[in-house]
């Protein structure tokens, strides 16, 4: 009796607090039979190849656009190389899933052009995006130094895999232009309150090339430029986006996983 009472002032003590993304819980004693075990999956045989919950968004043996839409409405405009990878053509606009996702794991593959002229720096060196929610970008650009960043340097919270215009990755792993370069992103979406107050930031883990550049790190707002980062509206789910930033970015293997909520249910 008393473990459904405690139960019963979980739940509603969550759905009070949270108009978006209401979490029903239950509390379990450590090692408790009844606790139901997880669903069960077959992971991949390489590394960097979807398991099989993931949702494919581009890759496999018929790469498609069929789950990605235009920025400016109608089907995505970029093409499709080789049967293998993405590019964005010139003025194409950015694209973003068909469907919504709220927390989830994210794996991409990118890679720059070559060729570019040593002069091109910055923020201008291949610049795209990765964001979360519609909202939530996690910056994409040829941010490879081999002289300490003499001759290619930007502003920190911009370069490779920063949490952009908030948080510069803990140490730079690009690699060179010309080579395809990976993330693996675990996000975890905020929630709000009836009344529209976040009551829990948006959390991210990066990890580029195989090398962790953010650990479970509070996201401070909306993405946004020359701006402090703030929350909005509340929102329970959003788009993937790709931004077209005028350079020929190339994409492939661009899987996601749906991930469910996990307070922690174990009671005193």
């Amino acid at each position: 009796m008393i473990k459904m009472v405690i139960c019963l002032l979980l739940v509603a003590t969550v759905l009070g607090v949270s108009g978006y993304g209401a979490i029903a819980v239950k509390k379990y004693a450590v090692h408790d039979m009844e606790r139901k075990n997880p669903p069960v999956i077959e992971p991949a045989r390489r590394f960097g190849q979807p398991p099989s919950d993931a949702i494919v968004l581009f890759g496999g043996e018929d790469p498609n656009l069929s789950e990605w839409e235009s920025d400016k409405g109608g089907d995505a405009k970029w093409k499709i190389i080789d049967n293998n990878y993405m590019e964005v053509p010139k003025k194409a606009g950015g694209i973003h899933t068909v469907k919504e996702f709220g927390n989830c794991q994210l794996h991409i593959e990118w890679r720059t052009p070559t060729g570019l002229d040593p002069k091109i720096i910055g923020q201008k060196r291949s610049n795209s995006g990765v964001s979360f929610m519609d909202r939530y970008e996690v910056q994409v650009l040829d941010s490879y130094t081999d002289d300490n960043y003499k001759t290619n340097r930007t502003y920190a919270d911009g370069q490779a895999s920063a949490i952009y215009g908030q948080n510069p990755p803990m140490v730079n792993a690009c690699r060179k232009a010309g080579r395809w370069q990976s993330y693996d992103i675990s996000f975890l979406r905020p929630l709000f309150d009836k009344n529209g107050k976040c009551i829990r930031k948006a959390r991210i883990t990066v990890i580029h090339n195989g090398v962790v550049v953010h650990n479970n790190l509070e996201i401070e707002g909306t993405t946004s430029h020359k701006r402090k980062a703030r929350y909005g509206k509340p929102h329970e789910k959003g788009r993937i986006k790709l931004q077209d930033h005028g350079n020929p970015m190339r994409f492939r293997n661009i899987w996601i996983r749906e991930l469910p909520e996990q307070p922690y249910l174990i009671q005193d």
